[in-house]
């Protein structure tokens, strides 16, 4: 019977050492990152990530590879979309801030929700950005609702 633990603790410490010498394989870069390699490929042909150091099976990435990776799977978790991310990243800038949202575009289409909480009282969001399911919007709404209703009879 195979020792897991002891294949465990060999893929461990040799991740470890090489994010110690700041050179990964495609594996590696791919196991660090949770992408596929697929898309690795197609983030470098669309050059939103740098080449690889090396061709072929020497081919390696080093830390700034990692770093360009992390960013993208950041603004995509955010919300943004690859077209968007692959102008941030093409034209460089600091990956450690939050990008500006892109101007919206004359004749673009955006779907919102448009809650009504109370007579004047209105909640628009964008399901997209806000990243909240259907039930966490009536729990909001519903939060808003009691909180406008304790607000009105406070003031009475």
């Amino acid at each position: 019977m195979k020792d897991d633990t002891a294949t465990f603790e060999s893929d461990s410490t040799a991740t470890f050492q090489r994010e110690r010498s700041h050179t990964f394989r495609l594996d590696e870069i791919c196991q660090l990152t949770g992408l596929p390699r697929r898309t690795i490929r197609y983030y470098i042909q669309t050059e939103m990530v740098s080449r690889p150091i090396g061709a072929g099976r020497g081919a390696h990435y080093d830390r700034g590879h990692l770093e360009q990776l992390l960013t993208i799977r950041k603004w995509q978790d955010a919300g943004l979309s690859l077209k968007r991310i692959q102008e941030l990243m093409t034209k460089g800038g600091d990956e450690e801030a939050m990008p500006p949202e892109a101007e919206i575009a004359r004749g673009s289409v955006e779907v919102r929700s448009h809650i009504f909480i109370d007579r004047g009282v209105e909640l628009s969001v964008q399901p997209s950005v806000a990243q909240l399911s259907p039930k966490q919007l009536r729990t909001l709404a519903t939060r808003i609702a009691v909180l406008c209703d304790e607000i009105k009879r406070d003031d009475a």
